[in-house]
């Protein structure tokens, strides 16, 4: 026999288990947290909405301030440095193969027919290339003559990532500190201009003078390793031909 429903007949309705309704109780309380806290942080940009434009504003102003400077100005002042640099760096050429190079020197530390000399081109272009190989000339030209004062100031601003320039720069300020009587800031000088490049231009110059003035001040060991390192590594340079002489005077005193 085929069974039926009768009609109108409900369907069972499940009883609500106390863990069901805790559970809807929980997300209940995290959907109140999540709009209680989305309405604090509304608050809070509410309240300080002006601070956060004008802070997004500033930072906007900052980044076009910057672009507009480098485009805009420092970049035609790097430009307009290096032709001001090339009058004063001939007159600085013209000095070194000169019989009159004090005037020439002067000439380029200060100018001449209208063009900036390396003072003036340190002062108004701070901060280019220009102006800062300025500073290596100037102290140089102050060496040139005899102004080891000015020298050591100048050629110590000078920073670069040109190796041979950078350990010349050193070497130099070494030269003036001996001159002026400090020959321990002489030797330290000389030694990190060895360490600055080790390019046969200026390694064996200043291991050479390293080991004088080393060996001067009581350092001989050091001194004697300076002097054999010239003759092993830089045998074909002008040092090497005066070393065996400060060798063998060293080892003798061993």
């Amino acid at each position: 026999m085929s069974t039926y429903k009768k009609r109108g007949q409900k369907k069972s309705i499940s009883p609500i288990s106390v863990s069901q309704v805790g559970q809807e109780s929980t997300t209940a309380d995290v959907f109140n947290t999540l709009d209680t806290s989305a309405t604090k942080t509304e608050q809070l940009v509410s309240k300080y909405q002006n601070l956060i434009i004008i802070a997004i504003v500033v930072i906007a102003l900052s980044v076009l301030s910057y672009l507009g400077y480098r485009n805009y100005i420092y970049e035609p002042k790097k430009i307009e440095a290096v032709g001001e640099l090339s009058q004063a760096q001939y007159y600085f050429e013209l000095a070194v193969n000169s019989d009159e190079s004090d005037s020439l020197f002067l000439r380029a530390l200060n100018g001449g027919e209208g063009k900036y000399g390396f003072l003036d081109i340190i002062e108004n272009y701070a901060g280019t290339p220009a102006g800062m190989l300025a500073n290596y000339s100037a102290g140089m030209s102050y060496l040139n003559l005899k102004d080891y004062v000015n020298a050591i100031d100048y050629l110590d601003k000078f920073k670069s990532n040109d190796v041979i320039l950078d350990a010349l720069a050193k070497g130099a300020i070494g030269d003036a500190f001996a001159q002026i009587g400090q020959p321990d800031d002489a030797y330290d000088y000389y030694v990190a201009a060895i360490e600055a490049s080790n390019n046969l231009f200026s390694a064996p110059k200043y291991l050479y003078k390293a080991g004088m003035l080393g060996s001067n001040l009581g350092k001989n060991t050091v001194a004697l390793n300076y002097f054999k390192r010239i003759k092993s590594d830089y045998p074909d340079s002008a040092e090497a031909k005066l070393v065996e002489v400060q060798i063998g005077r060293l080892e003798n005193l061993k």
